[in-house]
């Protein structure tokens, strides 16, 4: 009689173990140095806020070492509109553009993203009720059936979204901060980013 199939919680907890101990037996001592500077200095000179879906990784996107991105992740990549009281991304995004000083800040969508694509196709949300009131910070803008498009358009409402935070308000009013949207394309790797003068995307210039 064969063994029965490993629970999968279980199963990935040890591979998460594992990949631990792999960072520390062969990640880690190749960029001590690195890593002992970090550990005294947190300078990162851009936010990158982008999606929760495990697809879609910031630091590998943009090929940036440790300590050179601050990352906010919401499903959806979803910045809601400042209001005052306790919330966790006005707070990061304050921490990164008031006390960090970031010089550039992404706001980085991607294809076939779970929350446009609910939304697009107007699934019944009713058994996620958490999902569904996060999903009001979205605006559909008229724009149903075409994922590809809601990707894009909710692009430029999150950066509108994001200039009514007082310190990205006072960053751009400086001069000192520079806003990105970005479309992340999973299947090929290309990235476009948003013209904010014609309001169009295209492919992402070096």
């Amino acid at each position: 009689m064969s063994d029965p199939d490993p629970d999968p919680d279980l199963a990935a907890g040890r591979a998460l173990a594992e990949g631990v101990r792999r960072f520390q037996r062969d990640v880690f001592p190749a960029q001590a140095e690195l890593f002992e500077r970090l550990a005294a200095t947190h300078r990162p000179t851009a936010l990158f806020i982008g999606c929760s879906d495990a697809r879609v990784v910031p630091e590998l996107i943009t090929q940036r070492r440790p300590g050179e991105l601050f990352v906010i992740r919401t499903a959806g990549n979803l910045v809601p509109a400042y209001t005052p009281g306790a919330d966790g991304v006005a707070a990061s995004i304050e921490y990164a553009v008031g006390v960090l000083g970031v010089t550039d800040v992404i706001v980085c969508g991607h294809s076939g993203c779970g929350a446009m694509t609910s939304l697009a196709l107007r699934h019944d949300l009713t058994g996620l009720p958490a999902v569904a009131d996060w999903l009001r910070h979205a605006d559909e803008g008229g724009v149903t059936d075409d994922v590809a498009a809601l990707v894009r358009h909710n692009i430029r409402t999150q950066l509108t979204n994001l200039v009514t935070h007082p310190s990205v308000a006072r960053a751009l009013d400086r001069r000192s901060l520079t806003l990105h949207g970005w479309v992340y394309d999973i299947r090929t790797g290309a990235v476009e980013e948003l013209d904010p003068t014609t309001g169009r995307f295209t492919a992402l210039a070096a």
